[in-house]
């Protein structure tokens, strides 16, 4: 799930308004998880995404009227085929999205998305509740309340309060849900959860892809190959993203310190281009794949961009642990073994 609460903040510091698509129901093979948010800044540039192609297309589109009339639009997208020029998604399945403007001088908006900034941070698990209307077409900060096991916040609201009352019941067990029965409430958890991003979908991407998976961390591959980065070759990964580029990594996937990066592209220079972007970001883990000799060179070039040794010293290469592997399965047993022993908290002891 999208944790985009940093990106919000500091467009709300900095009085620019957004609009905020998220995918609120899907059906079938549609590209990404519910409650996976994009923002969509007042020049029509993203942040994040909620699965490429023709449907972001639609709903920047959307997202114009939006601006203009900051009501919010609950719209149902239809995924036909695979070669539907329409959509260009993956085939059989469908989403529903909620598009909704955010005003910066809505200080109850702005409240809300601090405090889940704040929650985020502190790694406090939280339930966002957002009040969908169904007769009043506009989504303001009083609206909105979070949750925690034990604190609210938010404007009193008994209906709100019941709900909060049931969500804590099944506290770690919430998911994602449009509620539709006396009135409309958006049901939103952010729970911590440890996520290796494979940027990169060769053979190894596939075996490391495979294992990750089995030991518990939502697993995210990413390339700029439609024809690699695909559910055909990724059947276990939670999601699969085919990019335009490698560039901006940032503003197209959520890193943050409990991701664990793993850099297998197809050639040293797409590695050093994505490597460059990681260590920027606050990973807890970032492997490369690489001879010593390639480390070395890797090295050299990222402190003549002016990285310093400290930021080098994050970086995991050659990745996994000595076992001298050589087939790929190998390999990513190596890489699977050094992740465990970073989630140990045996980061830099590389024995």
């Amino acid at each position: 799930m999208d944790d985009c609460f940093e990106k919000i903040i500091t467009l709300l510091r900095d009085r620019q308004d957004f609009v905020v698509a998220t995918i609120v129901r899907k059906s079938g093979s549609a590209p990404r998880v519910t409650g996976t948010k994009m923002i969509i800044r007042r020049d029509f540039t993203l942040i994040g995404s909620i699965g490429g192609g023709m449907l972001e297309a639609m709903v920047t589109k959307l997202s114009a009227g939006v601006f203009e009339s900051r009501e919010f639009v609950l719209k149902d997208f239809i995924f036909l085929d695979k070669t539907d020029s329409a959509m260009d998604m993956v085939c059989g399945g469908g989403v529903k999205v909620l598009i909704e403007y955010v005003d910066p001088y809505d200080a109850e908006a702005v409240r809300i998305y601090e405090k889940a900034a704040e929650l985020k941070k502190q790694g406090t698990e939280f339930v966002l509740i957002t009040m969908v209307h169904e007769h009043i077409p506009f989504i303001t900060g009083k609206d909105k309340w979070i949750c925690t096991e034990t604190a609210f916040y938010g404007a009193e609201d008994y209906d709100v309060q019941r709900i909060t009352t049931s969500i804590r019941e099944k506290f770690n067990h919430i998911e994602v849900e449009l509620q539709e029965k006396n009135a409309r409430y958006l049901i939103e958890p952010f729970y911590r959860f440890e996520q290796v991003c494979i940027i990169g979908a060769g053979h190894i991407a596939q075996k490391i892809a495979a294992l990750t998976k089995e030991l518990g961390f939502y697993t995210v591959v990413v390339d700029d190959r439609k024809e690699f980065a695909n559910k055909n070759r990724f059947q276990t990964a939670d999601e699969v993203r085919a990019l335009r580029s490698l560039d901006h990594l940032s503003d197209k996937i959520i890193i943050n310190h409990d991701s664990y990066i793993i850099i297998v592209t197809r050639g040293q220079s797409y590695d050093m281009k994505v490597l460059a972007q990681m260590l920027k970001t606050d990973a807890r883990y970032i492997g490369v794949i690489g001879s010593s000799k390639k480390r070395d060179y890797t090295y050299q070039e990222l402190l003549q961009e002016g990285f310093t040794k400290e930021d080098v010293k994050r970086i995991f290469c050659p990745i996994g642990l000595n076992i001298h592997a050589e087939t790929p399965e190998e390999i990513a047993v190596s890489i699977a073994a050094e992740l465990i022993k970073v989630r140990r908290g045996k980061a830099y002891d590389r024995g």
